[in-house]
């Protein structure tokens, strides 16, 4: 994992010093030919709480980080796509499945990671008579539906996994609601602080 407190360099053959460009606050890093400023901002995330009726679907990853461990299907946001994109797109490549998209569920903050992630509400779309209903993409081990006494939760990949599926549950029988944040006091780091 790259260190938090370092900026993160510009592209290879630039010449690029450290500096607060005019108007900004911020050191960052601006061309000193051309004056461009080379920004490095947080990386987002987007993926959902996938259902089929009362049972959740979940994905043993089968990549660094937390190899082994079951997550939601959920990866970084491609240039150029909206997040409800994002999310079913992620939900084929990890889950080889469609989904319907709800509501947005949460907003999480990973500052270790400079990380924003936007988890969405989903059900599985319906079953075409000719395709498996899902199964595990290419990041993923194994991909199965659990209901909520079942979930592994020791076995669970990171602190907004866990989140997301608390908020989820508090929000299964609402149409409508504010999306969630961290808890109170988490920001993400694993262990849970």
């Amino acid at each position: 994992m790259a260190d938090p407190s370092r900026p993160v360099s510009p592209p290879p053959n630039a010449r690029f010093v450290r500096r607060v460009p005019d108007g900004d606050t911020t050191e960052r890093y601006v061309c000193g030919d051309c004056g461009h400023i080379y920004y490095t901002n947080p990386k987002i995330v987007v993926g959902a709480v996938v259902t089929e009726g009362e049972r959740i679907l979940l994905c043993r990853r089968a990549i660094a980080p937390r190899r082994g461990y079951w997550t939601l299907p959920a990866g970084y946001l491609e240039e150029h796509e909206t997040p409800e994109d994002g999310a079913r797109r992620e939900a084929r490549e990890e889950a080889c499945c469609d989904i319907v998209l709800d509501n947005l569920l949460a907003v999480y903050s990973i500052p270790r990671l400079s990380q924003v992630q936007l988890l969405y509400r989903a059900r599985l779309a319906p079953k075409r008579l000719d395709t498996e209903q899902f199964g595990a993409g290419a990041e993923s081990l194994e991909v199965k539906l659990f209901f909520w006494d079942d979930i592994p939760w020791t076995e669970i990949a990171f602190p907004s996994v866990h989140w997301a599926l608390q908020h989820w549950r508090q929000t299964k029988e609402r149409t409508i609601f504010a999306p969630f944040a961290n808890p109170p006091g988490q920001n993400g780091n694993f262990p849970p602080d």
